[in-house]
């Protein structure tokens, strides 16, 4: 007999802008500098800026390597770029940053391990995926011609049947 031990999933979602999804995921999953990019976000917390110095000085790549895995994750949406004014030897100077898209957080939390996320982030990121999700259902529901009141339905049935008591809506 075969032992059937239980799978455990995370449950991923990532909304692809249609046109560029292939575009998106080869640059992401292709490079190996690419993934270190948002690995190293996560390092540092994903809504926090990365400059291209820190990259430079913590990934095993070159500056021409990163500077174009930061283009073509810029050009491709997963990366925002934005001009930061600093000091530096007293002068001012204007530096590039740049920051996760939301599509970007996304696939940097596909990366990331879940014991390295606390609850409260855990937390946020379940209501945003729950958020996208039903905007998604709401489109292809009108598209459909399914009642939205045939859904929530199915979505009261389904809460219920874990918590064993109704829920308001």
């Amino acid at each position: 007999m075969v032992n059937m031990r239980r799978q455990e999933y995370h449950p991923y979602v990532v909304f692809l802008p249609a046109e560029q999804k292939h575009r998106i995921l080869e640059a992401i999953f292709g490079s190996k500098a690419s993934t270190d990019i948002l690995k190293f976000s996560l390092k540092i917390g994903i809504t926090n800026k990365i400059c291209q110095k820190d990259l430079i000085e913590n990934l095993p790549y070159s500056n021409k390597t990163i500077i174009e895995a930061l283009k073509n994750l810029t050009k491709l949406g997963v990366l925002a770029e934005d001009m930061e004014k600093t000091e530096k030897n007293g002068r001012s100077v204007w530096i590039k940053v740049y920051r996760l898209s939301d599509l970007g957080k996304w696939f940097a939390l596909l990366l990331a391990e879940e014991k390295d996320l606390r609850d409260e982030e855990k937390a946020e990121i379940l209501e945003k995926i729950f958020r996208s999700y039903i905007r998604w259902i709401k489109i292809i529901a009108r598209t459909l011609n399914v009642e939205v009141n045939k859904l929530k339905k199915i979505f009261e049935e389904e809460l219920c049947k874990e918590n064993k008591e109704p829920i308001k809506l």
